[in-house]
């Protein structure tokens, strides 16, 4: 059987996922057969172009006419258009890989994920770095207790490409279409590093103290003598507590001069800790038992997560492979009849934190996690 695939977006995750979706059978024999069926957008002439370009057969201007003609729906959109067409393709038995955050706000999720539920197709959110090999072995180190009893976790996600304040405005600086901005679209991965790496052993995040920023109000309009104004933070900060005792600090921007695409990790326990930058992907920092300071690993042998389909050891992988990791997983999931993981629980209960954040901001006090 070959899986017919509907693609809502056509930029930077759309390229992203296609690259991946036609990597797939060459370097995963045993991944189902996928069709990049149906292309969907709403400029016509770009929509052409794209699906040209990204090796799609046809296009679709309304998501409504194909939802239930492809055998996986994926919703690579901006946030406010997250809700609808997922819910809709699971309302009609078609399976959903939606793109992080989940939806721009806390009642959208919950509706999202109750859809889920109640369907009985796999429902993927896209959290593509728990797909980097170096993550995986991490999460192997922490399972098997070589770090002990986790005392801290430490996330950052740090990018520097609206430092510039007259950098154009986009549906990103806006609240209605994004939900929020650095605390979303960067805060969300980092929630889900920490969950996926400690929450077998920590649980969920309890509590946490949230602040969030802005530090340019409005933005020119490109091609246009107007501006916008500004409506989502820049950068967020949060010092948070799981249910088992951790500590935690959290912390995003898109002001962090100097710094391209810098999402690290550092988890400290009891017997050990670890480092993880996505700059240095293919590398884990980690401080074992007894030993006076950290070795670096290379994470490219073939009995490494993912390697043995790629390159002889000591080869390194790229960013784009990850998607290549995720996708093959969704895939499995949905030929074989399994469960997505991570699914929309998992982008449910990172959308709980980003709200406890702007809750925390608003109230100028801790909160619960709901």
């Amino acid at each position: 059987m070959t899986l017919q695939v509907g693609v809502l977006g056509y930029r930077f995750m759309g390229q992203a996922h296609a690259n991946a979706l036609a990597r797939l059978p060459m370097f995963f024999p045993d991944a189902p057969d996928v069709e990049r069926d149906v292309l969907i957008g709403r400029d016509e002439d770009a929509l052409a172009d794209a699906a040209d370009q990204l090796g799609f057969s046809r296009t679709a201007t309304d998501w409504r006419d194909v939802i239930d003609e492809v055998d996986v729906f994926y919703n690579l959109g901006p946030n406010h258009v997250h809700a609808e067409p997922s819910i809709a393709a699971l309302e009609a038995g078609t399976p959903v890989f939606c793109e992080k955050p989940l939806a721009p706000r806390l009642d959208e999720a919950e509706e999202m994920a109750a859809a889920a539920r109640d369907a009985d197709v796999p429902a993927g959110a896209a959290f593509n770095y728990r797909f980097v090999p170096a993550i995986r072995y991490a999460k192997n180190l922490i399972d098997d207790g070589e770090l002990g009893e986790i005392h801290h976790v430490r996330g950052r996600y740090l990018q520097d490409w609206l430092v510039d304040p007259e950098a154009p405005w986009s549906w990103r600086n806006d609240e209605e279409m994004a939900g929020s901005g650095a605390l979303g679209d960067l805060g969300s991965h980092t929630v889900d590093l920490a969950r996926f790496l400690v929450g077998d052993r920590q649980g969920e995040i309890d509590r946490l103290s949230g602040h969030l920023k802005t530090f340019v109000d409005e933005r020119p309009v490109e091609g246009d003598d107007e501006t916008r104004p500004v409506t989502v933070d820049d950068a967020y900060s949060a010092q948070a507590e799981f249910e088992g005792g951790a500590m935690a600090t959290f912390e995003a921007s898109r002001f962090a001069n100097g710094h391209k695409n810098d999402h690290t990790i550092d988890i400290q326990g009891s017997k050990g800790s670890l480092k993880f930058s996505l700059e240095r992907l293919n590398e884990l920092k980690v401080l074992r038992e007894h030993n006076r300071g950290y070795e670096t690993v290379l994470v490219t042998d073939e009995s490494d997560p993912y390697v043995e389909h790629w390159w002889p050891p000591g080869h390194v992988i790229g960013w784009e492979h990850t998607f290549v990791h995720e996708n093959y997983e969704f895939l499995t999931a949905v030929a074989e009849g399994g469960a997505a993981s991570p699914n929309f629980e998992d982008g449910l209960a990172a959308q709980r934190v980003l709200d406890a954040v702007e809750r925390s901001d608003d109230r100028g006090e801790w909160v619960d996690v709901e």
